[in-house]
């Protein structure tokens, strides 16, 4: 039974109401009455109200003792005198409870150390004992307080409310302290490349997003059923895919996986440090790139890969030992290196113009490369944790960073802003992706879902319980006006969701394991999957026989 507050006992005391005592037996009543013949005497029982008195000056009153009658007469000054003395005695006993009360208030407002050192200490220096026998750390505490209130001694002790003041003053002057810290910007002095690549990003992107927008309002003004058709069409082709081609890409598990903007070929690289060329939709192999001795993290086409000639490099590649290569489709050997990572590279990705690279780098760091002059012009840090994950916008004028450290960041090129910081995830960020309408964000993580982000919000409309285990890479495919979003994940599926309704398309199965990546070709309608199996599958809704 828990223990009832001490306070409201108190005032329980101090609402008492008298209550009537009869002592003796009712034997001894009944012989009482019988025996009471004098219209002058009555007998009186302790306790009884005071409205039983006879009207006359005196009278006999007889107090029952259990067996025992003492008969004594008094008149009425000795009963008003009895009467002043008890209430005297009331109103004292209530003073006390009063004062009880009063000393509870004050040591409950009194704010002594919780450390029982500090406890100790206090009672050292008023000559008390510092414990005694049985005494815990509380009831020595409460012994502390006690003894403060008693003694009066609370001028010096800070009170609660003292204290909490204290805290409040002393958060409001960290917060304007830190406000002033906000205020100041701080610049780090860039070099003349990076000047003219912020230039070169600015007067690239903004035609491309009047382009993006122009779209956008025209596909507006279309009927409601040529949009609902091409949707349908969209809906049609996802339905129908089917595994067409499986092919084992190398002895050892394949990391990622990459199709040409022309969709004639598929590169993929794998844990032993291979790069491998496959033709599409054959699926035959067609050249071998050695050039990592670490697992290949990454394998990327430039935008322009298709079209240049010569030696221009038009594939990229890194690996766990922080090595970046270029690569040209008219030679085995790598044509450049970015070099300057010290540590692993997880991911890369080109600039849709082709003539940047971004690095994600374990020192929780990316980087930025242009490609002319094969140097770093950028080394932006910023993530808590390793950097996982790149992506660029499509008009090239933003790109989103995903950490191991659950959060995502994007960054302006034009002006080296953070203008977004994205938390929401509860583990890791293995991935994201923009989508092709320019204001939606995907993100796949280690806790099991994609997040769908709106830039214009600045929040995520839309979590997706994608998978039953980590998402290991998302995508947007498609068209600004209707497209899809693809992810991959460690139960061994890759998943089609719509765009705008994220609701599931197509489940791909087939893989013995866990999914590594995936890709889409819009418009050969083509989707490759690599595994941990050592395979990769092409999927499609036409016959390649």
């Amino acid at each position: 039974m828990a223990d009832s507050d001490p306070e409201e006992e108190i005032v329980e005391k101090l609402n008492f109401k008298r209550k009537r005592v009869f002592f003796g037996s009712l034997e001894a009543d009944e012989n009482l009455q019988k025996d009471d013949s004098s219209p002058n005497q009555k007998l009186v029982k302790f306790g009884e109200d005071e409205e039983d008195k006879g009207e006359e000056g005196s009278e006999k009153k007889q107090v029952i003792d259990n067996q025992n009658f003492v008969e004594f007469s008094v008149d009425e000054g000795a009963n008003n005198q009895d009467g002043s003395t008890v209430q005297t005695i009331i109103d004292e006993h209530q003073a006390e409870l009063w004062n009880e009360l009063e000393k509870k208030k004050k040591a409950r407002h009194i704010a002594v150390p919780t450390e029982d050192v500090k406890v100790r200490a206090m009672l050292r220096e008023r000559d008390e004992p510092i414990t005694l026998f049985g005494e815990g750390p509380y009831e020595r505490r409460e012994r502390l307080k006690a003894l403060l209130v008693d003694s009066g001694q609370i001028s010096g002790v800070v009170t609660a409310a003292e204290e909490q003041e204290a805290k409040e003053r002393a958060a409001k002057a960290a917060s304007d302290e830190a406000g002033e810290e906000k205020q100041e910007v701080w610049y780090h002095e860039g070099t003349g490349n990076l000047r003219r690549a912020r230039f070169f990003i600015a007067e690239y992107s903004i035609p491309r997003a009047k382009k993006r927008l122009q779209v956008a309002r025209d596909w507006q003004e279309k009927p409601a059923t040529v949009k609902h058709s091409e949707r349908q069409d969209v809906h049609k082709f996802v339905h129908t895919l089917n595994n067409e081609c499986s092919q084992i890409g190398d002895s050892r598990p394949l990391s990622y996986c990459s199709i040409s903007p022309c969709s004639d070929y598929l590169a993929t690289g794998s844990w032993s440090g291979l790069i491998k060329l496959w033709s599409l939709p054959k699926c035959n192999p067609v050249v071998t790139l050695a050039g990592h001795l670490g697992r290949v993290g990454a394998v990327v086409f430039s935008p322009l890969g298709c079209t240049a000639e010569g030696d221009v490099a038009c594939l990229s590649s890194c690996d766990s030992d922080g090595v970046v290569n270029l690569w040209s489709m008219n030679s085995t050997k790598r044509v450049g290196e970015l070099a300057g990572h010290n540590c692993r590279v997880a991911r890369l990705g080109y600039h849709p113009s082709g003539r940047f690279i971004a690095t994600a780098c374990f020192d929780h760091s990316w980087r930025l490369w242009d490609l002319q002059t094969t140097s770093e012009i950028l080394h932006q840090e910023g993530h808590s944790g390793p950097v996982y994950s790149v992506s660029f916008h499509n008009d090239g004028s933003l790109l989103a960073t995903g950490g191991l450290d659950s959060y995502c960041r994007l960054w302006d090129l034009r002006t080296g802003r953070a203008v977004l910081f994205l938390e929401g995830h509860l583990k890791s960020v293995l991935s994201c992706d923009f989508a092709p309408d320019g204001y939606h964000l995907g993100t796949g993580s280690e806790d099991h879902s994609c997040k769908i982000w709106d830039l214009r919000q600045h929040k995520c409309i839309y979590t997706i319980p994608a998978h039953n285990n980590m998402v290991t890479f998302c995508k947007f495919a498609g068209t600004s006006t209707n497209a899809t979003f693809i992810t991959a994940s460690y139960d061994n599926t890759a998943k089609v969701w719509s765009h705008r309704g994220w609701m599931p398309l197509k489940s791909l199965t087939g893989h013995d394991n866990k999914v590594m990546c995936v890709d889409c070709s819009w418009e050969k309608k083509y989707i490759v999957t690599v595994s941990y199996d050592r395979t990769f599958k092409l999927w499609t809704n036409k016959s390649i026989s």
